[in-house]
């Protein structure tokens, strides 16, 4: 099964920057559609970005400028990086990943990130 392993969650003051890494055990060449997703305390599970390819599904956050994605192919490995941090994204961060000519998708364990004074 493929697993994906996340890392660089914590705390952070308001205004300050996290970067998140998420590791898949399967080559970058083989992932049809892979992202990231937060869920708040009491709240819906919601998207942060989905890419493939061709298309990208960015939230806001990601046209005002305040986050970006890179990868490493190397290391098989997508970070986020979030800058100019606020309260309101507090939340689990999950990696998602689906493989080409599959229709199931996979999780990683989840990161928090509190953004607190």
């Amino acid at each position: 099964q493929v697993q994906l392993v996340e890392s660089g969650g914590g705390l952070v003051q308001p205004g300050g920057s996290l970067r998140l890494s998420c590791t898949a055990s399967i080559n970058f060449s083989s992932i049809d559609t892979m992202g990231w997703y937060r869920q708040a305390p009491g709240k819906q599970r919601e998207l942060v970005t989905l890419f493939t390819q061709f298309e990208t599904k960015d939230s806001a956050d990601f046209r005002q400028g305040r986050f970006t994605i890179s990868r490493d192919i190397a290391k098989n490995t997508v970070y986020l990086q979030m800058n100019s941090l606020e309260p309101e994204d507090t939340a689990v961060y999950y990696c998602y990943l689906r493989p080409y000519r599959s229709t199931q998708g996979y999780w990683g364990q989840g990161t928090q990130v509190t953004v607190s004074s």
